[in-house]
């Protein structure tokens, strides 16, 4: 086999692709090759890393914010969770209010996508939600104090 200009790019790209990709298109792309919705980020990603080695993922968003699937969830400035097929696990950065308590979102997991359903592990409990209301990302807004004090709960800093 003889080298070619071309088939040492192809070999050389290849050996990269094992390591980090740091993108700020199509975080969707990423999360629907790996059986997930792609509208669980909202609309201001900036950008994203995911090392394939380790299957871990960090979404960085302009700011922390709220959004509103089935109810109102805080995302922080960074998002980190291991993704797998199927699943974001060990999510950090992630809370979704119930019952105006803001509890952090450990994990998300479309077991069966032909059920249509995805589920939210909360700790405490698990919300099974449907899959329709994560097809697009949703619009996340900044909220002033109320998203201040949302962070500290987490234990995070918010930035300004």
């Amino acid at each position: 086999m003889t080298l070619t200009p071309k088939s040492i790019l192809t070999l050389f790209l290849t050996l990269l692709l094992p390591f980090t990709i740091t993108s700020s298109s199509s975080i969707q792309n990423l999360l629907r090759s790996q059986g997930l919705p792609g509208g669980l980020f909202p609309n201001n990603v900036k950008s994203y890393s995911f090392d394939y080695q380790s299957s871990r993922l960090e979404v960085y968003l302009e700011s922390p914010c709220m959004a509103k699937f089935d109810s109102r969830v805080y995302f922080n400035s960074v998002v980190r969770a291991n993704l797998s097929y199927g699943g974001l696990i060990g999510l950090e950065g992630l809370a979704q209010e119930e019952l105006f308590l803001w509890l952090p979102v450990k994990g998300i997991i479309v077991n069966d996508p032909s059920s249509g359903l995805i589920l939210f592990d909360i700790g405490l409990a698990q919300k099974q939600l449907s899959l329709s209301l994560f097809e697009d990302p949703p619009v996340c807004k900044r909220q002033g104090a109320s998203l201040e004090n949302v962070g500290r709960k987490m234990g995070s800093q918010v930035q300004r």
